[in-house]
């Protein structure tokens, strides 16, 4: 009896590590499947959306985000909300409409891959108040401070918050009043913060943000 014990134990012993090492060979292979493939993202970027974004997601037009540099998974989450419509943008829903989540991982790991060009603030007055704001918030109003969650160098939080330094101050300033006006409304935590800030607070924010490094 002793022995058959023994022997049973000595058999569940094997099948669990056999059954931890096909999991960790599983795991690896998923993990070496998901891995971004670079030259599929420039070449699927190149041809789906450098006319708005440039080749490589730099400084292109104002109207339109700068992607270089930002956090993949940041990208990633914004083309899926695109495609699954909880994001609205009559151009981008469409946009992203034929992409696969493989697509969308690749663009993304290649935009991000880029160095970040810097930007520059245009007025210094507005400059102030938007610092005081982005590192301070606005107590009054319940206004927290964006480096709280963006970073004091506005690089923000890897799959958390989007990095906002060198941005399109144009830009930004277009997505706090979207969000401030429930057009955009894919983040329940920023259409809150944008609800209490007025049109000289966003463009202060924006203008700061431009020059942010």
């Amino acid at each position: 009896m002793k022995r058959f014990s023994q022997l049973t134990a000595h058999l569940i012993a094997v099948a669990t590590v056999a059954l931890s090492l096909s999991g960790a060979a599983q795991a690896s292979e998923a993990k070496a499947a998901a891995k971004p493939d670079l030259a599929a993202g420039e070449a699927k970027a190149t041809t789906v959306c450098a006319a708005c974004h440039t080749a490589d997601g730099s400084r292109g037009l104002p109207t339109y985000p700068i992607l270089q540099g930002q956090h993949p998974e940041y990208l990633v989450k914004q083309l899926t909300e695109f495609k699954e419509g909880k994001r609205k943008n009559s151009i981008m829903n469409g946009m992203a409409a034929p992409l696969s989540p493989e697509d969308m991982r690749n663009v993304a790991a290649f935009y991000a891959a880029k160095k970040a060009k810097e930007g520059s603030a245009k007025n210094k007055d507005l400059v102030a108040v938007g610092e005081k704001i982005f590192r301070g918030g606005i107590a009054k109003k319940g206004v927290p401070a964006c480096a709280g969650c963006h970073s004091p160098n506005g690089a923000g939080i890897p799959a958390q918050y989007p990095r906002l330094s060198g941005q399109h101050a144009d830009y930004t300033k277009a997505q706090l009043t979207a969000f401030r006006q429930g057009e955009r409304n894919n983040s329940a935590q920023m259409s809150a913060i944008a609800a209490n800030l007025s049109d000289k607070e966003i463009e202060a924010l924006a203008d700061y943000v431009a020059g942010l490094r």
